[in-house]
């Protein structure tokens, strides 16, 4: 026989679990005006998004009423889309004009990582919930990927390339225009690569050193102090053994590149993505479609070097040509790659522009004569496709992560909107609300 003290606590108990599990199973019911879920060009009007925990759960036409324990977060005049995703960042460092140059003399690595820190909320704030970050100096970038994902600091997810592999005097190569007395001769582990033995070792470093991606400068670059921005700077078999050696330990290479021969080298080795791209032709352009490779335009960049190369002595002497002859083409760059049919993803270079700023590249891209919706797909869609990460962000569907923004206005009638973002969620949680 059960005495009173004993039924007491077990009906106590199960009332008190009970309420746990309830607690546990309340959901945030999100009522959206308008969905773009982003896995195709469709716009539903009032919709409801059930998140649960860390994911989404499902979506109902309408607007859900709440149950027990439900929270509600009325985004009725908001367009709801997935967390937008950019896949050319520079997240612990930022250009500010002749002083950037001296950086690397003067601050430390806890300097880039605190700086990291300050960036990566400027982004999350902005409406960006996923980032590649596409070379850093001392791999601060992945100390940061493991503290926000381990919830210490805000910031969106992070994809690292960790440092970017160079070869000797090439675009990322950071002893370039230093006096002999103080440059040292870099090798595969901070990313200076010659011959086929060393590409590998750089690779096998960055996987070592907790990189997600391989990233490469294949042709010079405009703000590296160097004469050539276009010139290729890798041979065949060296970028052959980089793509080999990266697909072997799962990561795929993003390569910055201005020049066609560059280009069509790393093409031609199997390359994940193409970024700025500024002398693409029509040859380029089948190779891409030919090879399924994206193109990561970064026109925000070409816009800002341009201006800052107007500035004297904004620049060293080596780069100002550079940022006045190549930051010009991007946007028209873009354009015919648009209408040649060449997968385009979402990026910007921030680092070298303001990190925050991300959203006046979907002006930009629109200006360039791509649809609204296009480019927003480019930014969420083609963003966790070229990421291989499509089966758990890039669209608004049950069992993804819910990484959500909204703006109040219409982006697809006004594209300017993506500029001013009023709610972002991450992981099922709220970073930016604007009542």
């Amino acid at each position: 026989m059960i005495s009173r003290k004993s039924l007491f606590l077990k009906t106590s108990f199960l009332l008190i679990t009970t309420a746990i599990l309830n607690v546990s199973h309340a959901a945030t019911i999100i009522h959206a005006g308008k969905l773009i879920a982003a896995d195709n060009n469709d716009v539903q009007n009032k919709v409801s998004v059930i998140v649960e925990g860390n994911k989404i759960s499902r979506i109902e036409k309408g607007f859900t009423p709440a149950g027990d324990n439900d929270e509600i977060i009325d985004l009725s005049e908001y367009t709801l889309m997935p967390g937008l995703m950019d896949m050319h960042t520079h997240i612990s460092s930022q250009f500010e004009g002749p002083s950037t140059y001296m950086e690397p003399f003067v601050l430390n690595e806890a300097d880039f990582a605190i700086k990291a820190v300050v960036y990566a909320k400027k982004t999350l704030d902005a409406g960006f919930t996923t980032v590649r970050n596409l070379g850093d100096g001392y791999n601060e970038t992945v100390a940061l990927r493991k503290a926000i994902n381990s919830g210490k600091v805000p910031g969106p997810r992070i994809f690292t390339a960790g440092q970017a592999i160079a070869t000797t005097g090439g675009h990322a190569d950071s002893t370039n225009g230093q006096a002999k007395i103080i440059r040292r001769d870099l090798g595969p582990e901070e990313g200076v690569i010659n011959g086929v033995a060393e590409a590998r070792k750089a690779v096998r470093q960055r996987y070592k050193d907790g990189a997600d991606l391989i990233k490469i400068t294949a042709t010079g670059g405009v703000l590296s102090v160097a004469k050539s921005g276009q010139n290729p700077q890798f041979m065949d078999d060296e970028l052959q053994a980089i793509v080999d050696t990266a697909k072997d330990y799962g990561m795929t290479v993003a390569v910055h590149a201005h020049g066609k021969e560059g280009m069509r080298r790393a093409i031609l080795a199997g390359v994940s993505s193409i970024e700025h791209g500024t002398y693409m032709d029509k040859e380029i352009f089948k190779l891409m479609k030919k090879h399924d490779i994206y193109y990561v335009p970064t026109i925000m960049a070409g816009n800002w070097v341009a201006e800052k190369a107007k500035i004297d002595g904004f620049f060293p002497d080596l780069v100002r040509p550079k940022a006045a002859k190549i930051g010009p083409l991007i946007k028209a760059t873009l354009a015919n790659a648009y209408k040649s049919g060449v997968n385009i993803a979402f990026g910007t270079d921030s680092g070298v522009s303001a990190h925050g700023d991300n959203g006046l590249e979907f002006v930009l891209m629109v200006d360039a004569g791509m649809k609204p919706i296009e480019v927003i797909r480019s930014a969420t869609y083609h963003g966790a496709k070229l990421l291989n990460e499509l089966d758990t962000l890039g669209t608004i569907e049950a069992g993804k992560f819910a990484d959500m923004v909204a703006v109040h206005g219409d982006p697809l009638n006004d594209i300017k909107e993506m500029q001013d973002i009023d709610f972002v969620m991450k992981n099922g949680e709220v970073f930016v609300h604007k009542q």
